[in-house]
């Protein structure tokens, strides 16, 4: 059995993706409940994302920081090795090719941890979403 440090909820065995449900409500709130040394990177991504989508509502959905305009434009969450960010999967066959360093699955790209965010590209990711996810 494996107990998260961090909420205390047990598994049968260790999770490779396990969100602790902290009740955050807010992205500032969900940031904050995170491991302290990604935290500067998680405000990093967030001040990207707000800058290109400063129309959008920002609330927590599916227990992730959300840019909302109509319906969910981009995601983004912490992980043990990654941040993962979550564009939809239009958005990662559209940036196939500027992904190739990044591990990506249908809708969303893995931003490990030991590489400097490439916030050009999100940049660019989130513009295109801001585009073409909302209503």
């Amino acid at each position: 059995m494996w107990r998260c440090p961090k909420c205390d909820r047990a598994f049968d065995y260790e999770p490779p993706h396990h969100f602790c449900d902290s009740g955050a409500t807010t992205i500032g709130e969900y940031i904050a409940g995170q491991a302290e040394d990604v935290q500067p990177r998680l405000f990093e991504l967030y001040a990207a994302l707000r800058d290109v989508l400063p129309d959008a509502k920002e609330k927590i959905s599916y227990r992730m920081p959300t840019f909302w305009q109509g319906r969910n434009i981009i995601h983004f969450a912490a992980f043990a090795k990654w941040i993962g960010l979550f564009p939809g999967g239009e958005a990662t066959t559209v940036f196939a090719e500027k992904l190739t360093d990044y591990k990506t699955t249908k809708g969303g790209i893995q931003l490990p941890h030991n590489k400097p965010l490439p916030l050009e590209l999100i940049t660019e990711i989130a513009e295109w979403c801001g585009r073409n996810n909302a209503k």
